[in-house]
Parts: structure tokens; C-alpha cells; sequence
């Protein structure tokens, strides 16, 4: 069955963007896994907002794979590959892993993030964390309030100063 992987940068002090959203301060010097993350994927999951974003780009990343956009008001895309879904996250990813080989990227945003963990539904937590404190901006754990158990799966740094955290959820804490 795909996992579902939230693989996502996050500066030291816990944002993922600066408060308009932007993410001028991620550091682009390097590949840092992400090539051969992008090839163990099908699928990629994401909020309104942070497609909005990624639609902005010069190039967008995930562009053959399938991409699955939680929104209540976005109009169906003439892009095939991509899917406007909302309903109940867990039953929505259900959904979705029946139809994959391979795994999922849960790209964000925050409250999206929060939904998934507080449904247990990130297998595998792949932290981007950048030398760098923003001060404010948008949290990577956005208004979790519930406790999460997390085992410790390993660390990887980077000459940059970058260090990837990688995590899977442990037992107990978040039930809902």
C-alpha cells in the first residue's frame, strides 16, 4: 500500500512560508533527496492555498504526476491529471491509495497537515529544517493541539547547514 509522506521544509523556528505565503528563503544550492523522492511517487496532495502557490511557479514540480487538490470551491480542472476532492480526509485518501503503486506526498498546507495527523494518515515525516529563524509566518503544525508520537527513523545534514529529520508516527497520542 503507498505511503503517505509529508516531505516539507520548515525554517528552525517551525514556518513553512512567510506569512503572504511566499518561500524566498528556501535554499535551492542542492538536491537534497528530492529527485529520487520524486521518482517513488504517483501521487502528490494538497490544500487550495498551496496550489494556488504552485501554480505561480516557473516550473511546476509535480507536473506528471497525478495531484490531488482538497478544495469546496475550486472548479474542476481541464487538466486530467489533476482532481479537485473534498469530504472526509480519511476516507478521501482510502480513495486514493486504491488507486497507486507507489506513494503519496502530502505537500500542505498547515491545516491540511493537521487533518492528516490528527487521522494517523502520514506514514513516513520528512523534515526540511533550514538555518534560518523567519520569525513569523505560517506554521509547519498549524493549531495541533493533540499529542503525536513520533519514532525517530533517522538525520541527514547537509553542508548548507540544512539537516532532514525523518520520522514515522509511533504509538498512541492522536486518535481522532
Amino acid at each position: 500500500m503507498p505511503k503517505v509522506v509529508l516531505f516539507i521544509a520548515t525554517s528552525l523556528d517551525g514556518y513553512i512560508a512567510r506569512s503572504d505565503g511566499t518561500v524566498d528563503w528556501l535554499f535551492h544550492d542542492a538536491d537534497y533527496g528530492y529527485t529520487e523522492f520524486m521518482g517513488a511517487l504517483d501521487a502528490v496532495v494538497m490544500g487550495r492555498t498551496t496550489w494556488e502557490q504552485a501554480k505561480t511557479f516557473e516550473e511546476v514540480p509535480f507536473v506528471r504526476k497525478q495531484v490531488f487538490v482538497f478544495s469546496r470551491t475550486l472548479p474542476a480542472s481541464s487538466d486530467k491529471r489533476v482532481h479537485h476532492v473534498h469530504g472526509e480526509v480519511g476516507s478521501v485518501v482510502a480513495a486514493i491509495r486504491q488507486n497507486l503503486q507507489q506513494d503519496i506526498w502530502l505537500v500542505g498546507g498547515g491545516d491540511l497537515i493537521r487533518q492528516f495527523i490528527s487521522r494517523r494518515l502520514i506514514d513516513e515525516f520528512r523534515l526540511f529544517v533550514h538555518p534560518i529563524i523567519l520569525g513569523e509566518g505560517i506554521p509547519l503544525f498549524l493549531c495541533h493541539s493533540e499529542r503525536t508520537n513520533l519514532k525517530f527513523e533517522g538525520i541527514q545534514s547537509f553542508p548548507s547547514g540544512l539537516v532532514e529529520l525523518r520520522y514515522r508516527l509511533g504509538q498512541g497520542g492522536s486518535t481522532a
